[in-house]
C-alpha cells in the first residue's frame, strides 16, 4: 500500500520547522520556490537579522511537514523547488529524511548553510538530495571565531568549502557586507582563500533588528561602495554578483 503525504510525515523525526513562505522569486536564481525556515544556529553573528530563528523563539508558530507536502503537491504547475534556510538547517538530524520526501514529489532543493556540518553536506551530496548549495562566508577564515562569536573549527569550514566545490552541483559562496567587518582588505583575503570557485555573491547588510543591538543602526555600504568590493572579488571567481542594492 502506498503511503500518502499525511502518513509519510509520521516517519520524519529530528526536524523542527518554524516558518514557511509559499513563493519566492529571489531565493533560487531563475527558479520559483517555496521557503522553509528551520530554527537554531551555532553562530552568533552580531549583524544577523533572523533573530527569532537563531534563538528558536517560542513565539514562532510550528509548521508541520504535512502542510508543506500538501502545498507543494497542489502547486506542481508553478513551483520549481524549495529553499531550506534558517537558522542553520544542518543542525536538524531529520533534514535528509525531510528532503527525501520533497524529492519524491519531484522538486529541486536548494540548501542555505554556514558550513559547520560537512558530514551532513557530504551525505546530502552523495545521496543526490540537493541541487544547489549556498554557503555563507562570514569573512576571512582566520577571523571566523571573532566574527561569529563562536568556537568554530576553521578546518570544518574548509572541509565544507572543499565538499561544495567538488560536489558537481551548482553552488555559490556569499558574504553579507557589513562595513565594520568586511573591508577591502578582508574582501581580498576572502578572494584569495576561495580563488577558482564558481560563484560569489556580495549581499547588502540590512540594518534594523539584529542579534547585537549595536548593529541595529549600523550604516550599510552605499551601492557604489558595494560595487567596489565586488570588483576586488571579481578576479578570483568565475561569477561575482551584488545583491540587495
Amino acid at each position: 500500500m502506498e503511503l500518502s503525504a499525511k502518513d509519510e510525515v509520521k516517519l520524519i523525526e529530528g526536524i523542527t520547522i518554524k516558518g514557511y513562505l509559499h513563493m519566492s522569486l529571489i531565493d533560487y536564481s531563475g527558479k520559483i520556490v517555496s521557503l522553509v525556515f528551520l530554527p537554531r544556529c551555532n553562530f552568533r553573528c552580531p549583524f544577523c537579522f533572523n533573530v527569532d530563528l537563531v534563538n528558536d523563539s517560542d513565539s514562532l508558530k510550528m509548521v508541520e511537514p504535512e502542510e508543506i507536502f500538501e502545498h507543494l503537491k497542489s502547486q506542481k504547475k508553478w513551483l520549481d523547488g524549495i529553499c531550506i534556510t534558517g537558522g542553520e538547517p544542518t543542525l536538524h538530524k531529520g533534514l535528509p529524511e525531510f528532503i527525501k520526501e520533497i524529492k519524491k514529489l519531484g522538486f529541486l532543493v536548494k540548501l542555505d548553510t554556514n558550513g559547520t556540518n560537512p558530514e551532513m553536506l557530504e551525505n546530502l551530496v552523495k545521496n543526490k538530495l540537493v541541487d544547489y548549495i549556498a554557503m555563507d562566508i562570514k569573512g576571512p577564515l582566520e577571523k571566523y571565531r571573532k566574527i561569529t562569536r563562536s568556537e568554530v573549527d576553521e578546518k570544518t569550514i574548509q572541509k565544507s568549502v572543499d565538499i561544495i566545490r567538488n560536489s558537481g552541483i551548482d553552488y555559490e559562496f556569499r558574504t553579507t557586507a557589513v562595513p565594520k567587518i568586511l573591508s577591502k582588505k578582508e574582501m581580498e583575503e576572502i578572494g584569495k582563500w576561495l580563488k577558482g570557485s564558481k560563484k560569489y555573491c556580495l549581499q547588502q547588510f540590512r540594518s534594523g533588528k539584529t542579534l547585537d543591538k549595536k548593529y541595529e543602526n549600523e550604516k550599510p555600504y552605499t551601492p557604489d561602495e558595494l560595487k567596489e568590493l565586488a570588483e576586488i572579488a571579481r578576479p578570483f571567481f568565475d561569477i561575482v554578483e551584488v545583491r540587495g542594492i
